[in-house]
């Protein structure tokens, strides 16, 4: 048997323990929805990772994310036709982000004409039917996978209004472990889209169990209802189009900022520790710092000590920082780690379970609920940052149990 594949398996105890240990009500954790969860995402694990049909779905997603890529390119080629000529030399900007341009528009023109909400309402209801959770919950647990966690929260803002605070920090606990589905076509462009799109689903299920750990609801009948939406007078639709394109465009210099921020302070926060080097045995850097807390986390995702260190720095990199930062610094070196080393940091990635996405969904509620709803969710600022670092890791467990 091999020792690391137990240790796997022991982290995902080991993780729903400190949910249970953080928990806001232990005694009311509704155990069997919890359990019939841990089995739909082990059997999602498996069915992604090993079953043929699943590795030909997922593959064929990412493939598809690739061909929708290839328009992107030609769009940018237009005014930039040197930035493109050799797709293999492409800057990360280019290659990455520039596409979110088109990607941005079309998931919204998506949303315009009732696809994307026809499929978040259905697969939403069906989540429900399995879990056996709350009707909203369990269509907001889809709704931020594809809108991302602000988005999200703007167009449900008239259910979020009409909750109670102990739901709204729920919604609160799980916009935390969003993505947005307009920046998938980013992500596949650095880590193996395989990885993403099965990170994915793995997330909406931990999601939905880490919350209803940290945060046990009970509803009656009468308060699980979904408000209906009025439909105001849609926007005409080149207008709609012009303002998601600049939309996108946002989007993209707020990543660029970020990076280049981050990624200088760290080199400079590098720079500082240099000077000890004459004081210290051995070179410190952030990386070694930030390693050492997060590598027992990394250890209980079935790695060996020396590669747990190196996750561990890069999944703390992530939760200061962002994904994106981690992304381009692994893309070229993933080929050198092993494939269940690869599996684990690529799907504890796959989410915007960061510090500075705490900020967004604090504020963006802010501006919906009133001033004791949103006192009473800043209190729990610590829970939502664990909370979104808990679904990070166990669905890196997940995957890995079937990664090797």
């Amino acid at each position: 048997m091999n020792p690391y594949l137990l240790l796997n398996v022991l982290g995902i105890f080991v993780f729903i323990l400190i949910a249970y240990l953080f928990s806001r009500d232990r005694k009311n954790v509704d155990w069997k929805s919890v359990v019939i969860m841990l089995l739909v995402n082990l059997l999602l694990a498996w069915f992604f990772t090993q079953f043929p049909w699943g590795r030909m779905v997922v593959k064929g997603v990412a493939d598809g994310f690739s061909w929708m890529l290839e328009a992107a390119y030609v769009g940018v080629g237009m005014p930039f036709g040197s930035w493109v000529a050799d797709r293999m030399k492409m800057d990360m900007a280019v290659a990455a982000l520039l596409p979110i341009l088109f990607i941005v528009p079309l998931f919204d023109i998506l949303m315009y004409i009732g696809v994307l909400p026809f499929i978040i309402k259905w697969f939403g209801w069906l989540i429900g039917k399995i879990t056996g959770q709350p009707k909203f919950e369990s269509f907001f647990s889809v709704e931020m996978m594809v809108l991302g966690n602000t988005e999200a929260l703007a167009v449900s803002q008239a259910q979020v209004r009409e909750m109670n605070a102990a739901r709204v920090l729920t919604i609160a606990l799980m916009s935390m472990s969003c993505i947005s589905g307009s920046i998938v076509g980013a992500y596949v462009t650095m880590v193996p889209g395989e990885l993403v799109l099965t990170a994915i689903p793995l997330n909406i299920i931990n999601a939905i169990i880490i919350t209803t750990i940290l945060n046990p609801i009970k509803l009656t009948p009468e308060e699980d209802y979904i408000v209906e939406i009025k439909q105001e007078k849609r926007q005409p639709f080149f207008s709609f189009l012009g303002d998601s394109v600049l939309g996108a465009g946002k989007l993209i210099l707020i990543i660029i900022a970020f990076l280049i921020a981050f990624v200088a302070l760290a080199h400079f926060i590098d720079m500082l520790l240099s000077l000890l080097d004459r004081f210290t045995h051995e070179k410190v850097r952030l990386a070694n710092i930030l390693g050492f807390y997060m590598a027992p986390f990394a250890m209980l995702l079935g790695l060996p000590w020396n590669e747990a260190q190196v996750v561990g720095g890069h999944m703390a990199t992530k939760i200061i920082t962002n994904e994106f930062v981690v992304m381009l610094g692994i893309k070229d070196s993933l080929k050198t780690f092993s494939p269940h080393m690869t599996a684990v940091l690529v799907t504890f990635l796959i989410s915007f379970a960061n510090f500075s996405t705490v900020g967004m969904i604090i504020g963006t509620l802010k501006g919906i609920v009133d001033q004791k709803t949103s006192d009473f969710i800043s209190k729990y600022v610590p829970m939502m940052l664990l909370s979104g670092i808990l679904v990070s890791l166990l669905s890196a467990a997940f995957v890995g149990l079937f990664s090797w």
